[in-house]
């Protein structure tokens, strides 16, 4: 009897993925890249440092950049552990650039207003581009202290950054780029263009 009542039960369903069109296609627009030129032969994920720490490998990543699988995408972790170490583009034999792929994924979250799924990740991020783009290049300092201050974790690495400072490695004043006012317009330049390539 319970045999039964259990094969009288409607089986259940299992959450389909929809392949969604266009995603390949706008990366290509903004960024040069064809996603549709991987033919998955994994050498991006086997060389990538970083994936015992993501959801999805690189592979994954453009095999659902492919299937426009946005929002998957945009909720990976993935995305941010990815280091833009560039292992994952040099070893394509297609000569994609996978890292840059990744980056526009980024880049995406914050246009669609999405959370981060690595809020720490997303944080250093803003702050890294809001410290170069105030003086063309980064001043550890006032980044790892805005940061770290944000985070909970104000004293933290104050020791590491002492012996830094010490060993001549962490500077206390800022230095900016010598031509600021080129640097301003190749900033607006690339703003202008939403940062496109």
């Amino acid at each position: 009897m319970e045999g039964r009542a259990l094969s009288e039960q409607a089986p259940q369903e299992k959450p389909v993925l929809e392949p969604k069109r266009g995603l390949a296609e706008e990366i290509k627009a903004e960024h040069g890249e064809d996603v549709y030129r991987c033919y998955q032969c994994l050498k991006c994920s086997a060389g990538c440092p970083m994936t015992f720490a993501m959801d999805y490998p690189p592979s994954q990543i453009m095999r659902m950049v492919q299937l426009g699988l946005e929002d998957e995408l945009l909720a990976s972790k993935t995305i941010w552990v990815c280091l833009t170490c560039n292992t994952c583009s040099i070893r394509c034999p297609n000569d994609i650039d996978i890292a840059l792929v990744i980056d526009s994924l980024r880049e995406r979250v914050f246009q669609k207003g999405s959370k981060p799924a690595v809020e720490n990740v997303a944080l250093f991020h803003k702050y890294f581009l809001d410290n170069v783009r105030k003086r063309g290049r980064t001043f550890e300092g006032e980044l790892l202290a805005r940061y770290q201050l944000k985070t909970g974790q104000a004293f933290q690495n104050a020791g590491l950054g002492l012996r830094m400072f010490l060993k001549g490695r962490l500077g206390i004043l800022p230095e900016s780029v010598s031509n600021k006012k080129a640097f301003r317009e190749i900033y607006r330049r690339v703003e202008e263009r939403g940062g496109k390539k």
